[in-house]
């Protein structure tokens, strides 16, 4: 089975964090494309999605801004949603992204509001 230097990396990393990951924590995954963000926060003990947030989604749609913008609003609607489920503590998985541009801004936002990874 040949995998490509794309799903490799996304593996190689996807392990590392499930290596390292506690009962008390869980993983939050950032998928962007080119015009939108979206992060979730999974369980991967029971495989499920616990709370997720998107630039996809009417409300933010609406609101017309650039990109940066709307990882920042998307940062902010994750962690509200997170501490109504009593969530913190999370491992932060940047997926095959770099730690640069919207996904750095998604972090530091989440970290504002009160995550911690």
């Amino acid at each position: 089975m040949n995998l490509t230097k794309i799903t490799r990396k996304k593996f190689r990393i996807r392990n590392k964090v499930k290596k390292v990951s506690k009962k008390d924590r869980f993983r939050l995954s950032v998928n962007r494309t080119s015009k939108n963000i979206s992060a979730q926060i999974i369980d991967d003990t029971k495989n499920i999605t616990l709370v997720s947030a998107s630039s996809n989604t009417k409300e933010v749609k609406s609101q017309k801004k650039n990109k940066k913008e709307l990882s920042a609003l998307v940062a902010e609607q994750l962690a509200k949603k997170a501490k109504d489920m009593k969530i913190t503590k999370v491992y932060f998985d940047r997926g095959i992204y770099k730690y640069h541009g919207r996904i750095k801004l998604l972090a530091e936002e989440l970290r504002k509001n009160g995550m911690e990874f």
